[in-house]
């Protein structure tokens, strides 16, 4: 199976990718002659796993998956924490010609129950501490015909799977142009969105952004906050280390700063992949090691937009660039990114070679420099639709550009500039939050009459919601209940860390929330 990056003076870089083609095969296949060279590590338990065995057990989980009668293109969700056996699961599906939905761990019973009945899942893959969320839902899903436990020994669980499996090395009959995954992607109400990705979509990231703008070598060893089930965390822990056979170091739990830093100094990773928050509380840790400690050559931002601030910071306090960018579920990785020794803090960069990148106005016009207009990304490595979703499959993919939802202005140097959404989600962390989801959930609590959420800016000018609630006549609660009501209700990232009490909420003559006047006065009571 020959892939070739294809450069050329006067036109953007490609990836030609033949017609026959696997993804799991091609990454898998690139790393057979190091079988002894270790592929992932489990930072938590020290466990390693090298390329021959990831190659042995992605196999024999893809044959007992078809000794399971699973048909091709059959979607199985995969809803587990940051263990050896993730990558195994993923690869050895798609071996199988077997469709996994990689699915965010933080999430309620309310949403897994949506994405199992929404994919037709036919298989469940969980990790054990998330089995709780899903017991409800076990024998209420029509198509759901299997379930095994991750990081356990029983009969039921993904070890035991594996082990049935023979180690032949079949390898589905799948085209480039075949569903190859899932990702789901929130929309504006809330309701997540089946995002499909094509075989030949990991591979693409990889050479243009893993290769192209990273430099990602075979000796690298890298580290990502954010988890395989995002499609940042995806390209960061999988696509990328294995298109070079470099090492990648997983985490299971939450990133917190005293872990992230233990791992950082325990296991010496060249390539650290964050988000601008924790960046900032990296920075704000008291126990923070010294830059001599750290092997760091180059980190890489995603998310949300990383404040100047932190990035002169941290370059200042380790020696080493953050590497701030954007990208999408809809788009898989990064297409717009700052570069190796052309970083601009308080900019996203400039396009990733072999990206298209537009900013379009509401005329529908392209705008000129220093104008603000939405981003529009044209690029081999955009989804191919919603599924189940025409409506918004075709609000967001727009023939071979896909609509961002990001405003931005592009200077004459071709450095973007983040401007904030074109609606009013949110990004929390790295992770799009519906305000009218929080606000609906704040309105379940028997004191509250209305709500309504906007983003606010913290201290390092990172966004996170912002509450204004009016209570019921005769009735009240305090912020700490109001906040306690949401994480008990929704995944718990999204609940408000401000939450002002008003008379009323100012609405137009028709009665719409007018949610610029909220925007701004939160604005100001943020600023300085």
């Amino acid at each position: 199976m020959n892939i070739s990056r294809a450069d050329h003076s006067h036109s953007p870089p490609r990836v030609e990718i033949p017609h026959d083609y696997n993804a799991a095969f091609d990454l898998l296949e690139r790393n057979a002659s190091r079988p002894d060279s270790i592929a992932f590590v489990d930072a938590a338990s020290g466990a390693k796993l090298t390329y021959g065995e990831l190659a042995h057990q992605a196999y024999r989980f893809a044959n007992a998956l078809r000794a399971l009668g699973l048909p091709a293109e059959a979607r199985v969700m995969v809803a587990m924490l940051d263990t050896l056996e993730w990558p195994v699961v993923f690869l050895g599906a798609m071996l199988a010609g077997v469709v996994p939905v990689a699915t965010n761990t933080l999430l309620t019973t309310k949403d897994f129950d949506f994405m199992l009945r929404d994919s037709r899942a036919q298989a469940l893959f969980v990790s054990k501490p998330l089995l709780p969320a899903f017991e409800s839902l076990i024998g209420s899903i029509p198509t759901l015909r299997h379930v095994f436990i991750a990081g356990t020994d029983t009969p039921d669980s993904v070890a035991a799977l594996v082990k049935s499996g023979d180690g032949e090395r079949r390898v589905a009959d799948t085209t480039a142009d075949d569903p190859a995954f899932w990702l789901y992607s929130s929309g504006s109400t809330g309701t997540p969105k089946g995002t499909v990705h094509l075989h030949s979509h990991l591979i693409q990231t990889a050479e243009l952004y893993g290769r192209g703008v990273l430099g990602i070598r075979a000796d690298d060893v890298v580290f990502s906050a954010a988890k395989l089930f995002f499609a940042y965390g995806l390209g960061n822990s999988l696509t990328f280390p294995m298109s070079v056979g470099a090492t990648a170091v997983l985490w299971p739990g939450r990133p917190t700063p005293g872990d992230v830093f233990n791992t950082l100094k325990t296991y010496q990773p060249t390539i650290f992949y964050g988000v601008p928050t924790l960046f900032a509380a990296l920075l704000a840790d008291p126990n923070k090691p010294a830059r001599s400690e750290l092997k760091l050559r180059v980190c890489t931002s995603a998310g949300e937009a990383l404040p100047a601030d932190i990035g002169n910071r941290w370059t200042g306090q380790y020696g080493c660039e953050i590497l701030d960018g954007i990208g999408s579920t809809e788009m898989l990785h990064i297409f717009l990114s700052n570069r190796p020794g052309q970083v601009r803090y308080g900019t996203t960069g400039q396009a990733v070679p072999g990206y298209e990148l537009r900013v379009v106005g509401d005329d529908g016009k392209e705008c000129g420099d220093g104008e603000i207009g939405e981003l529009q990304i044209m690029g081999p490595s955009s989804a191919i639709m919603y599924w189940n979703n025409r409506a918004k499959t075709k609000a967001t993919f727009a023939g071979e550009w896909t609509r961002s939802g990001d405003k931005y202005t592009r200077d004459a140097d071709g450095f973007y500039t983040y401007g904030g959404r074109s609606d009013d989600m949110l990004k929390v962390g790295g992770i799009y939050v519906s305000p009218f989801e929080v606000e609906a959930c704040l309105m379940t609590h028997p004191a509250v009459l209305e709500a309504a959420v906007v983003g606010a800016a913290d201290t390092d000018e990172l966004v996170k919601p912002k509450a204004y609630v009016v209570f019921k006549a005769s009735q009240s609660a305090s912020i700490e209940e109001l906040q306690a009501h949401v994480k008990s209700r929704l995944a718990p990232y999204k609940y408000p860390r401000w939450i002002e009490f008003v008379a009323e909420l100012p609405k137009t003559a028709t009665g719409k929330i007018q949610r610029f006047k909220l925007r701004n006065a939160a604005k100001a009571a943020h600023s300085g």
